[in-house]
């Protein structure tokens, strides 16, 4: 049986810290797919669209990696599409905090496993909302962005 773990978020945008996460699970799963997720009833500073193509780019070539969107629960995306775990990334203890909870719920309703990679530490204060905020106020993001 395969293993397909599907890496969630909104990846508004997807940065090195998730290039990063994903890179070091490979050895780990036969797939993976980047799953951005999205809510109708939010806005986002670019549209899914723009932010699957943009993931695509990144990794054109490899034949490992499938980028998806989907709504609603993770846990049912996972169960729609096969996957066994969910790839998550912790970058502090808050982050351990809320992510555990979360995959507690999903292994009880879906019995889909998460499997955590702490974020390099040269990587730990990079976030998508950090990204966005130095965007918007004019700065160069590009060494955050893959």
């Amino acid at each position: 049986m395969e293993r397909t773990a599907i890496f969630p978020g909104s990846f508004n945008p997807f940065t090195v810290g998730h290039k990063s996460i994903v890179d070091r699970a490979l050895p780990l799963f036969d797939k993976i797919v980047i799953a951005v997720g999205y809510n109708e009833h939010k806005a986002g500073a670019a549209d899914v669209g723009e932010r699957l193509d943009a993931i695509r780019t990144v990794y054109s070539g490899n034949q490992r990696i499938e980028v998806r969107s989907y709504s609603g629960l993770t846990v049912r995306f996972a169960e729609e599409i096969g996957a066994r775990f969910i790839l998550r990334g912790i970058r502090n203890s808050a982050d351990f905090e809320y992510e555990k909870t979360i995959a507690d719920v999903n292994r009880e309703i879906g019995g889909v496993e998460t499997v955590f990679i702490a974020t390099l530490p040269e990587l730990s204060a990079v976030s998508s909302s950090m990204v966005r905020e130095l965007e918007h106020n004019g700065f160069d993001t590009s060494r955050y962005l893959p």
